[in-house]
């Protein structure tokens, strides 16, 4: 596992998390924090369905909101938004957020923080019997602010009427996988003065939609208020779209030039979002480390 941005004490926790197995099988395993722990207050998670979007309009979608047992609704909580929700929320998903979240609160080692977890949205069939269109790619591999619009003017809204949420972009994360990790980037691009944190995992920064050309344009443009986390694994995918492994060297490299506050990790996994979901409890340490609303902060 290689970090390009060297942290010794992220390196460190990186590498408790790792043990070898025999051959064939993943050596990227989960720890404790992304288990269950006996005597650790559970957070609420609940389903729900969006039909109504103007910036994406005919599509429908799930999305899943998850709520901490230390939510207090007299006190603005965090927000992270997960694209491809789905695979993040489940206990037994690649990432198992929900238990990462109950367990890091618990220990005080970030914020009480409400996650939010969109699936991308599908438009459904004209004729009975058809199938729905997937929208997920233009969604999620477009440049531009839409995606960002529909999750600050539709949705969080409509989260934000049941429960408090915070004004400050310092408290606002967005994380993604593959298409989605690009995705959470360009939200974060388009739209520093509401997400300031990103996190993703085998970004397709590489030609789908156009999203090759970010290392330039990150060398180019002034550096905005983010911090980024990559993931990568140096079998993932080399096609007609690009080199996934370098098209995120190339997006590290330039994080780094311009003096962005980042971090990237290279793994051995392929086009896998094993290595990213096992290493999530030290990525959400590193990523919430000096909010002011992490007790571990003021240590």
């Amino acid at each position: 596992m290689r970090l390009l941005n060297r942290n010794p004490w992220l390196l460190a926790m990186l590498l408790v998390s790792v043990t070898s197995l025999a051959y064939g099988q993943s050596k990227y395993q989960y720890g404790p924090n992304s288990q269950r722990q006996e005597g650790v207050p559970q957070g609420k998670v609940t389903q729900h369905r969006w039909e109504n979007s103007k910036v994406f309009p005919g599509t429908q979608r799930d999305y899943w909101i998850y709520v901490p047992a230390q939510y207090d609704a007299a006190k603005a909580a965090c927000v992270m938004i997960f694209n491809d929700g789905g695979g993040y929320v489940r206990d037994n998903g690649h990432s198992r957020v929900p238990l990462v979240f109950d367990n890091l609160i618990h220990q005080g080692k970030m914020p009480v923080t409400i996650g939010v977890f969109v699936n991308p949205g599908i438009i459904p069939p004209e004729q009975q019997g058809g199938a729905p269109r997937r929208n997920r790619s233009f969604e999620y591999d477009s440049l531009g602010d839409q995606y960002a619009r529909f999750l600050i003017d539709e949705l969080l809204p409509a989260v934000g009427k049941q429960y408090t949420l915070t004004d400050s972009p310092e408290g606002r994360a967005i994380c993604g996988l593959s298409s989605g990790g690009i995705c959470a980037f360009t939200a974060a691009w388009e739209r520093p003065d509401y997400f300031s944190k990103v996190v993703s995992y085998i970004g397709s920064f590489t030609n789908i939609r156009g999203g090759h050309v970010y290392p330039a344009v990150i060398r180019k443009t002034e550096k905005k208020p983010i911090r980024v986390f990559l993931q990568e694994g140096d079998a993932d995918l080399d096609n007609l779209f690009g080199n996934w492994p370098l098209a995120n060297e190339q997006m590290a490299a330039a994080l780094r030039y311009v003096g962005y506050d980042y971090q990237f990790v290279m793994g051995t996994e392929g086009h896998s979002g094993r290595h990213g979901g096992t290493i999530l409890p030290e990525i959400m340490e590193w990523l919430w480390r000096d909010h002011p609303d992490n007790p571990a902060a003021s240590k």
